[in-house]
């Protein structure tokens, strides 16, 4: 990257909201709200995009990578809805972002047991970050998943129409989203 991107980086990073993660709580209940938080929550969009870009360009099984993070996201939802209460939650998600953007620096590979394990995890701290917020119904959770699958798609086209083709630009993709994971997780201690 040159010193002008560099530097226009840093400066947006600075520009970002310091509430950018949002959990808990969203503004208003049921599906559509469910459904408009990956959209919104920072944190969630560049995960789901990112897991998309991933599955493409490191994984045989395309499908594979979206339907692990979505399996454990009901899956967390569920434990976190039952009362399971995990410490730190807000840092671990935000440190998902910054992990899971260097993934996508890593060198293309097709090895997925390892990182569907980090992605598994990451998914259901995911999940239980919106646990409380299901109620009786769960439709914030079907919307969640729903939203989260849009997502992921998007992130499957980027990398199947674009970044296939330039290796270069998904590795600093994965650096930019890794810079914006590493400035939510110093915002999230803090």
């Amino acid at each position: 990257m040159n010193k002008h991107t560099n530097m226009f980086l840093v400066t947006a990073l600075l520009c970002l909201p310091v509430a950018a993660i949002a959990h808990p709580g969203h503004a208003g209940d049921g599906f559509g709200a469910g459904f408009m938080h990956p959209f919104l929550g920072l944190d969630h969009l560049l995960a789901m995009v990112v897991v998309g870009i991933w599955s493409v360009l490191h994984s045989r099984r395309v499908w594979l990578a979206p339907l692990c993070f979505v399996s454990f996201l009901a899956v967390g939802a569920m434990l976190g809805h039952g009362g399971l209460v995990v410490p730190q939650l807000e840092p671990l998600v935000a440190a998902s972002v910054l992990v899971l953007g260097l993934m996508l620096t890593s060198p293309l590979g097709r090895s997925t047991s390892a990182p569907l394990a980090v992605i598994g995890a990451f998914a259901l701290c995911h999940g239980m970050a919106h646990g409380g917020e299901l109620g009786a119904a769960g439709s914030v959770l079907a919307g969640i998943v729903l939203g989260s699958v849009i997502l992921h798609g998007a992130g499957m086209l980027l990398a199947r129409h674009v970044l296939q083709q330039r290796e270069a630009w998904a590795h600093r993709l994965g650096q930019a989203v890794a810079l914006v994971g590493g400035f939510l997780l110093v915002n999230s201690l803090f």
